[in-house]
C-alpha cells in the first residue's frame, strides 16, 4: 500500500475527517489533481477511502477514510518517525553511494525494501 509515493499523504491528510478535493490538495500541497484523483481512485478500490457525492447544485464529492483505511494511520505515523529519526542516517548513506559507481546493491529491485526507504 505504500508503494506509491502518494498514498500515505493522501491517507494521512485525512485523518481528522472527510475532505472535498481541493480541500487535500492545500492539506497536501505540490499534488496535481491528476495525481490526486488518482490516489483517491486507488484507494477507494482497495477499500481504504470512501467516496460521498452529494446532490447539490453544484455537485459536492468528499472522500474520508474507512474503518480499514484508518488501520493504517499508526503505521503511517510510525514510520514518518522513524523518518525523521533516522533521516540523516539515510541521506548520509545515499550521499556515499551517490560516489558510487557500482549502483545498487545486487538483488534490489525498484520497490524492493532497500529502495523504499530513499523515497520517502
Amino acid at each position: 500500500m505504500l508503494s506509491h509515493t502518494w498514498n500515505a499523504v493522501v491517507l494521512w491528510s485525512l485523518r481528522d475527517g472527510p475532505a472535498r478535493p481541493g480541500e487535500l490538495r492545500g492539506r497536501i500541497g505540490r499534488i496535481s489533481s491528476k495525481v490526486l484523483t488518482e490516489t483517491l481512485r486507488r484507494l477507494e478500490c482497495n477499500g481504504l477511502v470512501e467516496r460521498r457525492a452529494y446532490a447539490e447544485a453544484p455537485p459536492r464529492v468528499e472522500y474520508g477514510l474507512t474503518a480499514l483505511g484508518r488501520t493504517l494511520l499508526g503505521p503511517i505515523d510510525a514510520f514518518g518517525a522513524w523518518a525523521f529519526e533516522h533521516g540523516d542516517e539515510v541521506m548520509a548513506a545515499q550521499e556515499r553511494g551517490a560516489g558510487s559507481t557500482s549502483g545498487p546493491p545486487s538483488g534490489s529491485a525498484p520497490g524492493s525494501a532497500s529502495g523504499a526507504a530513499s523515497r520517502k
